[in-house]
């Protein structure tokens, strides 16, 4: 993502008093062109003074259907930070709902505050009429930061959130389908590599073991795998040795990256592929939960050359997703389990085409989302009647 470099910007978006150089077009153009850059639709800009609520919605593309993204509350250092987020996320959304293959577009949502002292219940009931505003064009839900039951009160003025609790008319656990996806991605994964979507034997180094990381060092231990564990809460790690002594490895978080195996698991924080961990990388693959895996497409590009199998993260962990679209159908756990496991052939799909054309898996990946988005936008010339 461009940084802006303009300072009448600048100084807006660290809540400074701009100074107006060329009239109050300046600011503008710029975000313009930052949309323009990254192919978004729409932007919008929400604060109230009372709850305290600064928020930015960014709508990518919706050709395939509606925005859909999650809610992330970060206490970002500027306004700039928070920008360049959300603009990041909600293009990635378009690609995650491309190859999980639902009707929704890119979309995300993204709060300035710190969750563990910013929060208000009228906060996300404020957040609900700016998010029913838009009419459908968004739906949204928890994120980094966020909780379902944080949406309770933002649904009390819309019905433009998923992911809510059970109790509440929402579909429940996501790290469960997204936690089998991931399975899907490391059956895929060793049955490309090796010819067998057995796991047995494996050596798989997962980082983080949190909802979803958690969920696959049992998995992964039924299937008679090698794991390795580090979460930056190193008692979790331990934990898992202890219950699991002779499967599961506790690793430093630090070092976890730099173990020798099968597949490296990133399920935490993102950027973990970058120019520093490239070289220090000891595995055939990478397949995880995580976000943004790649700190840029380069880090892509480089792993493909050093011949590091890469299963692009937007597919790997789009089982969550596929569950909040499933809820505006009227949810079924069947269907979404059946959809996610389809994360196994798209995967294979996305490595014969890397294989084929000599494409990095990310470049193949996002060659699939582009027909499919050429597709859909050809199929909606067709009027349909009234």
């Amino acid at each position: 993502m461009k940084v802006l470099n303009d300072g009448h910007l600048r100084e807006t978006a660290m809540g400074m008093k701009p100074k107006r150089k060329s009239g109050q077009g300046a600011m503008m153009e710029d975000i313009f062109h930052l949309m323009e850059e990254s192919g978004h639709e729409q932007v919008i800009f929400c604060q109230h003074k009372t709850s305290g609520l600064k928020s930015i919605i960014a709508i990518h593309d919706t050709t395939m259907g509606p925005a859909l993204g999650g809610c992330r509350m970060v206490p970002y250092e500027s306004t700039q930070a928070a920008l360049d987020d959300v603009l990041r996320l909600s293009k990635g959304m378009t690609y995650k709902c491309g190859l999980a293959d639902v009707d929704f577009g890119g979309g995300k949502a993204v709060i300035i505050g710190h969750p563990e002292r910013d929060k208000s219940p009228e906060m996300f009931r404020v957040l609900g009429r700016f998010v029913g505003g838009l009419n459908g064009r968004f739906f949204t839900g928890t994120d980094m930061g966020t909780m379902p039951e944080d949406f309770v009160h933002a649904a009390r003025e819309s019905e433009s959130f998923v992911g809510l609790p059970v109790s509440h008319g929402g579909s429940g656990d996501t790290a469960i389908p997204t936690a089998f996806g991931v399975m899907q991605g490391f059956r895929a994964t060793v049955f490309h590599l090796w010819g067998s979507v057995e796991l047995q034997g494996k050596k798989i180094a997962i980082q983080g073991t949190g909802k979803v990381g958690g969920r696959l060092v049992a998995q992964l231990v039924a299937e008679g795998a090698k794991v390795f564990v580090a979460d930056i809460h190193a008692d979790r790690a331990r934990e898992l040795q202890a219950q699991y002594p002779d499967e599961v490895q506790a690793v430093d978080v630090n070092e976890i990256h730099r173990q020798v195996c099968d597949i490296y698991a990133p399920c935490a924080v993102g950027g973990v592929v970058n120019d520093r961990t490239l070289s220090e990388l000891n595995c055939r693959a990478i397949v995880g939960s995580a976000n943004n895996q790649l700190a840029t497409d380069r880090h892509g590009d480089r792993l493909h050359d050093q011949g590091i199998l890469y299963a692009p993260d937007y597919l790997v962990n789009a089982g969550g997703l596929i569950q909040v679209a499933d809820e505006l159908k009227g949810y079924r756990h069947e269907r979404v389990m059946e959809k996610t496991q389809g994360i196994y052939d798209m995967l294979l799909k996305i490595y014969r085409l890397s294989k084929e054309e000599n494409l990095p898996t990310c470049r193949a990946a996002d060659q699939l989302v582009l027909e499919r988005l050429h597709q859909v936008a050809d199929l909606k010339r067709i009027l349909l009647g009234g």
